[in-house]
């Protein structure tokens, strides 16, 4: 039913244990367990630019936090507008909810499916997906501080006889994988719920989550570590390991991102800004000696010694301001008045 998940999966074991199996041998407990450490890493290469993606998307998300509350207070009542509302804001903001998921979301399958092929390989099977009856009967034989990587702690003794192991030395390497994958799975939490803001913080179901992922995933990883194989142990540390040190990267760079826009915008305003001392400049105001724009009216200008003078176009239209004192408007100065021709 899930071979599109387990052909998969057994493919990227088989390519890394041929890797290492070419260093220490094909049987050798430390190929295996490279191999399987290596398709972590393998996954979570694939899987690093939808988690960039996933940790903008949560960036962008607590920004408008204060928005979607408001949404809330807004349509108490009424869920179908809520999430309208809010999917609106979503989009105007770039923001995928899904995106965020897409990572846990493609690990889980492929933990199912590597439990599923390890449990597989048991001594007398044949063929397991890719691996042919030699590449099982090399997993079953292969050991790791004399444990074999599908052997785990409350495994029934006859099986344990099966795989030639004693439950002591399961317990040996088993629990010290299991404490430290759990404190690796407690700080990988605690620097993701370092970097959320206030506002996120005081959400009472972002409370709950944190608190399942800071304690109850640990608890959790520390108790199914009695009935998880050595491998899947292996598994679930370098998954951890992975995340905190990708964690680290990301949000490092991001930070760096942040500051740089922070610094360039700080250095647009300063430069836009008037230097200390110097007056603003009005732009509608034209400077000292400037001709108008094209358009403009000309205003009169005054003269040295009399009243403004009139602009060339109204000279030109006959609108010139001729006036003389003493003089009725529209009269000739050529003649005086009530003066006649004698003969």
């Amino acid at each position: 039913m899930l071979n599109f998940i387990y052909y998969p999966v057994s493919f990227i074991l088989w390519c890394w244990h041929w890797v290492f199996g070419k260093v220490f041998g094909e049987s050798s407990g430390f190929a295996w367990a490279l191999a399987v450490i290596f398709l972590v890493f393998t996954l979570r290469a694939i899987l690093f630019k939808p988690f960039v993606g996933q940790v903008r998307s949560m960036r962008k998300m607590q920004e408008f936090a204060p928005e979607m509350q408001k949404i809330k207070k807004k349509f108490p009542n009424d869920r179908q507008r809520q999430a309208q509302e809010m999917q609106k804001l979503q989009s105007e903001h770039g923001v995928n909810p899904l995106g965020g998921c897409l990572p846990m979301l493609v690990q889980i399958p492929v933990f199912i499916g590597l439990f599923h092929v390890l449990r597989s390989f048991k001594p007398g099977w044949g063929e397991v997906y890719f691996f042919d009856k030699q590449g099982v009967d090399s997993f079953v034989n292969a050991k790791l501080f004399g444990t074999n990587l599908s052997t785990f702690i409350t495994m029934p003794g006859d099986q344990l006889a099966q795989y030639g192991t004693e439950r002591l030395n399961v317990i040996l390497l088993s629990v010290p994988l299991m404490i430290v994958a759990s404190i690796a799975t407690h700080f990988t939490a605690r620097h993701s719920v370092a970097r959320q803001n206030q506002a996120a913080l005081d959400n009472p179901q972002t409370a709950i989550m944190n608190k399942l992922t800071l304690w109850i995933f640990p608890l959790g990883v520390l108790a199914g570590g009695f009935f998880f194989p050595v491998a899947i142990l292996l598994y679930w540390l370098s998954n951890n390991a992975w995340t905190l040190g990708q964690q680290h990267f990301v949000y490092k760079r991001i930070d760096s991102e942040e500051e740089e826009k922070k610094a360039t915008v700080v250095e647009t305003r300063q430069a836009l800004a008037p230097k200390p001392g110097a007056k603003p400049v009005n732009p509608k105001k034209p400077a000292p000696g400037a001709k108008p724009a094209n358009g403009a009216k000309r205003m009169p200008t005054a003269g040295p010694s009399g009243p403004p003078k009139a602009s060339t176009d109204d000279a030109t239209n006959g609108n010139a301001n001729t006036e003389i004192p003493g003089l009725t408007p529209g009269r000739s100065t050529s003649k005086k008045p009530g003066s006649k021709k004698r003969r």
